[in-house]
Protein backbone atom coordinates (compact mmCIF):
# COMPACT_ATOMS: atom_id res chain seq x y z
CA UNK A 1 0.00 0.00 0.00
CA UNK A 2 2.83 2.39 0.80
CA UNK A 3 4.32 1.72 -2.63
CA UNK A 4 1.02 2.66 -4.33
CA UNK A 5 0.83 5.89 -2.33
CA UNK A 6 4.43 6.72 -3.23
CA UNK A 7 3.78 6.10 -6.93
CA UNK A 8 0.68 8.27 -6.87
CA UNK A 9 2.72 11.11 -5.38
CA UNK A 10 5.48 10.60 -7.94
CA UNK A 11 2.89 10.92 -10.68
CA UNK A 12 1.57 14.08 -8.98
CA UNK A 13 -1.87 12.56 -8.55
CA UNK A 14 -2.51 14.41 -5.31
CA UNK A 15 -6.25 13.81 -5.22
CA UNK A 16 -5.86 10.08 -5.73
CA UNK A 17 -3.11 9.96 -3.13
CA UNK A 18 -5.29 11.72 -0.57
CA UNK A 19 -8.21 9.33 -1.14
CA UNK A 20 -5.92 6.28 -1.11
CA UNK A 21 -4.41 7.35 2.20
CA UNK A 22 -7.89 7.91 3.67
CA UNK A 23 -9.09 4.50 2.55
CA UNK A 24 -5.99 2.86 3.99
CA UNK A 25 -6.35 4.61 7.34
CA UNK A 26 -10.02 3.67 7.69
CA UNK A 27 -9.43 0.11 6.38
CA UNK A 28 -12.07 0.63 3.67
CA UNK A 29 -9.80 -0.51 0.85
CA UNK A 30 -10.77 -4.15 1.36
CA UNK A 31 -14.48 -3.33 1.63
CA UNK A 32 -14.82 -1.71 -1.77
CA UNK A 33 -15.21 -3.36 -5.14
CA UNK A 34 -12.55 -2.60 -7.73
CA UNK A 35 -14.97 -0.37 -9.69
CA UNK A 36 -16.04 1.57 -6.59
CA UNK A 37 -12.44 2.03 -5.50
CA UNK A 38 -11.38 3.35 -8.90
CA UNK A 39 -14.38 5.68 -8.97
CA UNK A 40 -13.44 7.16 -5.58
CA UNK A 41 -9.84 7.66 -6.65
CA UNK A 42 -10.83 9.33 -9.91
CA UNK A 43 -13.35 11.60 -8.19
CA UNK A 44 -10.72 12.58 -5.65
CA UNK A 45 -8.36 13.59 -8.44
CA UNK A 46 -11.09 15.53 -10.26
CA UNK A 47 -11.95 17.42 -7.07
CA UNK A 48 -8.29 18.15 -6.38
CA UNK A 49 -7.69 19.57 -9.85
CA UNK A 50 -10.93 21.58 -9.77
CA UNK A 51 -9.93 23.13 -6.44
CA UNK A 52 -6.43 23.92 -7.70
CA UNK A 53 -7.85 25.58 -10.82
CA UNK A 54 -10.26 27.63 -8.73
CA UNK A 55 -7.46 28.79 -6.45
CA UNK A 56 -5.32 29.72 -9.47
CA UNK A 57 -8.12 31.61 -11.22
CA UNK A 58 -9.03 33.45 -8.03
CA UNK A 59 -5.41 34.44 -7.44
CA UNK A 60 -4.99 35.63 -11.03
CA UNK A 61 -8.21 37.67 -10.82
CA UNK A 62 -6.66 39.84 -8.07
CA UNK A 63 -9.96 40.62 -6.40
CA UNK A 64 -9.87 43.59 -4.07
CA UNK A 65 -12.42 42.02 -1.73
CA UNK A 66 -13.66 38.59 -0.72
CA UNK A 67 -17.29 37.79 -1.46
CA UNK A 68 -19.49 34.89 -2.48
CA UNK A 69 -22.97 34.59 -3.94
CA UNK A 70 -24.08 32.53 -0.94
CA UNK A 71 -23.35 35.44 1.41
CA UNK A 72 -25.30 38.11 -0.50
CA UNK A 73 -28.24 39.76 1.25
CA UNK A 74 -31.58 40.23 -0.52
CA UNK A 75 -33.25 43.02 1.44
CA UNK A 76 -36.32 44.08 -0.54
CA UNK A 77 -35.27 47.74 -0.33
CA UNK A 78 -31.89 47.11 -1.99
CA UNK A 79 -33.22 46.35 -5.44
CA UNK A 80 -31.33 43.07 -5.69
CA UNK A 81 -33.45 40.40 -7.37
CA UNK A 82 -32.61 36.95 -6.02
CA UNK A 83 -33.91 35.20 -9.14
CA UNK A 84 -31.67 37.35 -11.36
CA UNK A 85 -28.63 36.67 -9.17
CA UNK A 86 -29.44 32.95 -9.31
CA UNK A 87 -29.54 33.16 -13.10
CA UNK A 88 -26.26 35.08 -13.22
CA UNK A 89 -24.71 32.48 -10.89
CA UNK A 90 -25.11 29.83 -13.60
CA UNK A 91 -22.60 31.85 -15.68
CA UNK A 92 -24.55 31.18 -18.86
CA UNK A 93 -24.31 34.90 -19.57
CA UNK A 94 -20.53 34.57 -19.57
CA UNK A 95 -20.72 31.68 -22.01
CA UNK A 96 -22.75 33.99 -24.28
CA UNK A 97 -20.37 36.93 -23.89
CA UNK A 98 -23.02 39.14 -22.26
CA UNK A 99 -22.29 41.88 -19.72
CA UNK A 100 -23.62 43.29 -16.46
CA UNK A 101 -23.88 46.91 -15.36
CA UNK A 102 -24.20 47.60 -11.62
CA UNK A 103 -24.97 51.10 -10.36
CA UNK A 104 -25.82 52.63 -7.01
CA UNK A 105 -24.64 55.04 -4.35
CA UNK A 106 -21.46 54.61 -2.32
CA UNK A 107 -21.49 51.63 0.03
CA UNK A 108 -24.62 49.85 -1.22
CA UNK A 109 -22.68 46.72 -2.20
CA UNK A 110 -21.74 47.15 -5.86
CA UNK A 111 -18.19 45.87 -5.41
CA UNK A 112 -19.38 43.03 -3.22
CA UNK A 113 -21.89 41.88 -5.85
CA UNK A 114 -19.36 42.19 -8.68
CA UNK A 115 -16.75 40.25 -6.69
CA UNK A 116 -19.24 37.56 -5.67
CA UNK A 117 -20.18 36.97 -9.31
CA UNK A 118 -16.51 37.07 -10.31
CA UNK A 119 -15.67 34.48 -7.66
CA UNK A 120 -18.54 32.33 -8.92
CA UNK A 121 -17.13 32.60 -12.43
CA UNK A 122 -13.77 31.34 -11.13
CA UNK A 123 -15.54 28.42 -9.46
CA UNK A 124 -17.14 27.59 -12.82
CA UNK A 125 -13.72 27.60 -14.50
CA UNK A 126 -13.77 31.01 -16.22
CA UNK A 127 -10.76 33.34 -16.23
CA UNK A 128 -11.43 36.68 -14.52
CA UNK A 129 -9.59 40.00 -14.29
CA UNK A 130 -10.59 42.61 -11.69
CA UNK A 131 -9.57 46.28 -11.95
CA UNK A 132 -10.38 49.49 -10.20
CA UNK A 133 -11.03 51.61 -13.29
CA UNK A 134 -8.60 54.38 -12.29
CA UNK A 135 -5.85 51.81 -11.78
CA UNK A 136 -6.65 50.23 -15.15
CA UNK A 137 -6.23 53.59 -16.84
CA UNK A 138 -2.91 54.10 -15.04
CA UNK A 139 -1.88 50.59 -16.09
CA UNK A 140 -2.60 51.25 -19.77
CA UNK A 141 -0.47 54.41 -19.61
CA UNK A 142 2.43 52.46 -18.12
CA UNK A 143 2.07 49.62 -20.64
CA UNK A 144 2.05 52.14 -23.49
CA UNK A 145 5.22 53.83 -22.23
CA UNK A 146 6.93 50.44 -21.94
CA UNK A 147 5.81 49.42 -25.43
CA UNK A 148 3.76 46.48 -24.17
CA UNK A 149 0.25 47.89 -24.62
CA UNK A 150 -0.76 45.47 -27.39
CA UNK A 151 0.30 42.51 -25.28
CA UNK A 152 -1.69 43.89 -22.36
CA UNK A 153 -4.79 44.46 -24.51
CA UNK A 154 -4.51 40.89 -25.75
CA UNK A 155 -4.28 39.56 -22.19
CA UNK A 156 -7.38 41.49 -21.13
CA UNK A 157 -9.27 40.41 -24.24
CA UNK A 158 -8.59 36.72 -23.50
CA UNK A 159 -10.08 36.97 -20.02
CA UNK A 160 -13.62 35.56 -20.07
CA UNK A 161 -14.82 38.10 -17.49
CA UNK A 162 -13.46 41.60 -16.91
CA UNK A 163 -14.63 43.53 -13.83
CA UNK A 164 -14.30 47.32 -13.96
CA UNK A 165 -15.02 48.68 -10.49
CA UNK A 166 -15.58 52.34 -9.52
CA UNK A 167 -16.19 53.38 -13.12
CA UNK A 168 -16.87 57.09 -13.64
CA UNK A 169 -15.05 58.55 -10.64
CA UNK A 170 -13.09 60.74 -13.05
CA UNK A 171 -13.62 61.94 -16.60
CA UNK A 172 -11.77 60.08 -19.34
CA UNK A 173 -9.88 62.20 -21.82
CA UNK A 174 -7.58 61.75 -24.78
CA UNK A 175 -5.79 58.41 -24.86
CA UNK A 176 -7.61 57.21 -21.73
CA UNK A 177 -10.97 56.99 -23.47
CA UNK A 178 -9.39 55.52 -26.61
CA UNK A 179 -7.84 52.76 -24.51
CA UNK A 180 -11.16 52.09 -22.76
CA UNK A 181 -12.91 51.83 -26.11
CA UNK A 182 -10.20 49.43 -27.34
CA UNK A 183 -10.73 47.18 -24.31
CA UNK A 184 -14.53 47.10 -24.68
CA UNK A 185 -14.35 46.71 -28.46
CA UNK A 186 -12.08 43.67 -28.15
CA UNK A 187 -14.62 42.01 -25.82
CA UNK A 188 -17.85 42.95 -27.58
CA UNK A 189 -19.96 39.89 -28.32
CA UNK A 190 -17.17 37.52 -27.26
CA UNK A 191 -16.36 38.03 -23.60
CA UNK A 192 -18.24 39.44 -20.63
CA UNK A 193 -17.69 42.62 -18.64
CA UNK A 194 -19.06 43.78 -15.29
CA UNK A 195 -19.03 47.54 -14.79
CA UNK A 196 -19.78 48.90 -11.32
CA UNK A 197 -20.40 52.64 -10.92
CA UNK A 198 -21.81 55.22 -8.54
CA UNK A 199 -23.30 56.96 -11.56
CA UNK A 200 -26.64 55.85 -13.03
CA UNK A 201 -26.15 54.24 -16.42
CA UNK A 202 -27.88 57.13 -18.22
CA UNK A 203 -25.11 59.46 -16.95
CA UNK A 204 -22.18 57.42 -18.24
CA UNK A 205 -22.07 59.43 -21.46
CA UNK A 206 -20.75 62.37 -19.42
CA UNK A 207 -17.65 60.39 -18.32
CA UNK A 208 -16.12 60.83 -21.81
CA UNK A 209 -14.82 64.09 -23.26
CA UNK A 210 -15.32 62.86 -26.84
CA UNK A 211 -18.97 62.26 -27.70
CA UNK A 212 -18.22 59.96 -30.65
CA UNK A 213 -16.11 57.67 -28.47
CA UNK A 214 -18.81 57.71 -25.79
CA UNK A 215 -21.42 56.72 -28.41
CA UNK A 216 -19.27 53.89 -29.75
CA UNK A 217 -18.36 52.47 -26.33
CA UNK A 218 -21.80 52.73 -24.75
CA UNK A 219 -23.44 51.28 -27.85
CA UNK A 220 -21.33 48.13 -27.39
CA UNK A 221 -21.79 47.98 -23.64
CA UNK A 222 -25.17 49.26 -22.51
CA UNK A 223 -27.94 48.09 -24.77
CA UNK A 224 -27.44 44.32 -24.55
CA UNK A 225 -26.35 44.08 -20.91
CA UNK A 226 -28.05 43.01 -17.70
CA UNK A 227 -28.58 45.98 -15.39
CA UNK A 228 -28.82 46.12 -11.59
CA UNK A 229 -29.58 49.38 -9.78
CA UNK A 230 -28.77 48.92 -6.09
CA UNK A 231 -30.55 51.14 -3.61
CA UNK A 232 -30.79 51.78 0.13
CA UNK A 233 -28.43 53.11 2.77
CA UNK A 234 -24.71 52.52 2.81
CA UNK A 235 -23.90 49.05 4.14
CA UNK A 236 -20.65 50.47 5.54
CA UNK A 237 -22.61 53.09 7.52
CA UNK A 238 -24.90 50.40 8.94
CA UNK A 239 -21.93 48.38 10.13
CA UNK A 240 -20.40 51.44 11.80
CA UNK A 241 -23.54 52.19 13.83
CA UNK A 242 -24.20 48.54 14.59
CA UNK A 243 -27.35 47.97 12.54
Amino acid sequence: MEQVEMQLKQLRLGGMSRIWQSLAETHRIHELSFADGVQLLLQGEVDERTNRKFDRLQKNARFRYKASVAELGYDAHRGLDKSLVSELSTCRWIEKGESLLISGATGVGKSTLATALGTQACAMGFSVMYFNTLKLIARTKTERLEGTILKFFDKVAKSKLLILDDFGLTHLQGQQQVDMLEIIEDRHGKSSTIVASQLPVNSWYEVFSDGSIADALLDRLVHSSYKIQLQGESMRKKKMIGI
